[in-house]
């Protein structure tokens, strides 16, 4: 191999390790609330994920993974970060309790509620505008991220943590192939995982986000594919349409093919669409 062709690969190599090296820091140094121990799976982290200082934008996203509420897929999680990473946007990619490690609701909330204020908390070490922090989430990561959407405070004034006085409030949404609902249309697995096997009616209301869409809900941009066999597209339409009755603005883009679980899927139009939809609310230059 020509020498500048080996240093172009271990150039490639070193961009690819980049991301990888992003050190991972728990959302409460002292351990969660609620945590039912302390190894790796009690303990919610947060990764970040910078833009090279001339791409940034200033804005930044918490990134919520899929997998039922029982795992979390990385492709929906650090492929993501790269992607926002290469549009200027500073990613921090969750890692939230699990219902498989028997976790329950409050405990998922509570995770990506902390990451929201935490970011903005140190929005001046990562060079992050407090009033420009989004939630994302794909699959049962999307229930999350509606979950935050519709579930969120103001922080509490009296704490003497600081980072609990920072807002939950996302200033925007991506809800991708989202589970929303814990009614008909639901994803029965997320749904166990989230709430238990028999959980009280208002439990459920209370966790079918279509139904807590109020007018301070923040602007979402929504897609979903007709051809998704798990998690049906009812759910990524209830929401538009309860956005739409509160007169939340919103981006909705439904097509025709795509499996559950597609990320990025090679180009997807969605990621375009993303884009133009991110500029529009003033995430991209």
């Amino acid at each position: 191999m020509k020498p500048y062709l080996c240093i172009m690969a271990l150039l490639a190599i070193f961009n690819n390790l980049s991301a990888e090296v992003r050190q991972a820091f728990p959302l409460w140094p002292d351990g969660a609330p609620g945590a039912l121990g302390k190894e790796e799976k009690d303990v919610p982290t947060l990764t970040p994920y910078l833009p090279e200082s001339g791409k940034a934008t200033g804005a930044a996203i918490v990134v919520c993974p899929g997998g039922g509420y029982g795992g979390l897929a990385g492709h929906e999680g650090k492929d993501y970060a790269v992607w926002l990473n290469e549009q200027g946007v500073t990613a921090f990619v969750l890692k939230y309790r699990l219902g498989s490690n028997g976790y329950r609701h409050p405990r998922m909330l509570e995770d990506v509620s902390r990451a929201i204020r935490l970011v903005r908390a140190r929005a001046g070490e990562w060079s992050v505008d407090a009033k420009r922090v989004g939630v994302m989430g794909s699959s049962a990561g999307g229930h999350l991220a509606s979950t935050a959407l519709t579930h969120f405070d103001g922080g509490n004034s009296n704490a003497t943590d600081p980072i609990e006085r920072q807002s939950s409030r996302p200033d925007i949404g991506i809800l991708c192939y989202p589970v929303i609902t814990m009614g008909e249309f639901t994803h029965q697995g997320s749904k166990n995982n989230l709430l238990g096997k028999d959980p009280s009616p208002e439990l459920v209301k209370l966790l079918s986000n279509e139904l807590q869409v109020t007018p301070q809900t923040p602007p979402t941009f929504v897609w979903h594919t007709y051809e998704d066999s798990a998690v049906p597209v009812e759910n990524a339409l209830m929401f538009a349409s309860s956005l739409r009755r509160n007169k939340v603005a919103f981006d909705l883009h439904v097509y025709q093919q795509g499996r559950h679980g597609i990320g990025l899927a090679n180009g997807h139009p969605w990621t375009k669409e993303l884009s133009v939809w991110l500029k529009v609310q003033g995430f991209l230059k």
